[in-house]
């Protein structure tokens, strides 16, 4: 445990001085954006060995499989994130299980996060934050709204009380020339500040970036990045 603490601390330093770096060229202050540590496929040992070397955002792709380890480090001070896409006969168990739900791509999703939220005792009360998942790219594998179907999401979202809109969130395509993706997110930012004047409040974050592109994410105005491969190393197959 201690030797991968220790590996997961001096990935997580070079991670954040990576960061500072992108802020600073951005003329934006390091602590603005947080660090979302993805765990997916990664056992319980390892997110408590991130969270001892001081991370407290985590995301998961896969209600079954956080379910599986969410009893082992539920004590945990932490944020946990759905990332993935999540197909509606889940919800339930996804309000129950995490803080925030990243990856909403429909009004049909959201109705359903909605009661979930509304009927999960353990959220007192306490709207369910969610961002908007936006479709950018060709690539038919990858889910999301469309850029054209974003704003009638954004407006149905807004009438269920249980859920609180708090921004936008995209996987933009792969590409290994990575300055090509930078297009990609500087559009979520412009959809971002488009949306936010149309509807009339704040969606202040964009959650965009991840381990191969997450500095030019962060300078193109990413507020959450999500970074797995270079905190916990090389992804584990799911059994």
């Amino acid at each position: 445990m201690t030797v991968e603490i220790d590996r997961i601390a001096a990935n997580l330093e070079h991670v954040r001085k990576q960061i500072a770096r992108a802020a600073e060229r951005a003329g934006r202050r390091e602590e603005n954006v947080t660090l979302v540590a993805v765990s997916k496929t990664f056992p319980a040992s390892a997110i408590r060995a991130a969270y001892d070397a001081g991370l407290r955002h985590f995301g998961e792709n896969r209600v079954q499989e956080w379910e599986s380890k969410q009893p082992q480090v539920a004590k945990l001070g932490a944020t946990w994130h759905l990332i993935g896409h999540l197909q509606s006969n889940k919800a339930p168990r996804a309000a129950r299980l995490f803080h925030r739900v990243d990856s909403v791509d429909s009004l049909h999703l959201a109705q359903k996060l909605d009661a979930a939220a509304a009927a999960e005792a353990s959220r007192e009360g306490k709207a369910l934050p969610i961002l908007i998942e936006v479709h950018m790219g060709d690539e038919v594998t990858k889910s999301g709204v469309s850029e054209a179907d974003l704003p009638a999401l954004a407006e149905g979202i807004l009438a269920l009380s249980h859920l609180e809109l708090s921004g936008l969130m995209t996987i933009p395509p792969f590409f290994k020339e990575v300055e090509r993706v930078r297009p990609f997110f500087h559009k979520l930012r412009e959809l971002r500040d488009e949306l936010s004047s149309r509807i009339g409040r704040s969606l202040p974050i964009l959650s965009m970036g991840m381990s191969n592109d997450f500095e030019i994410a962060i300078e193109e105005g990413a507020t959450e990045v999500r970074i797995g491969t270079a905190i916990f190393g090389t992804r584990q197959p799911i059994a």
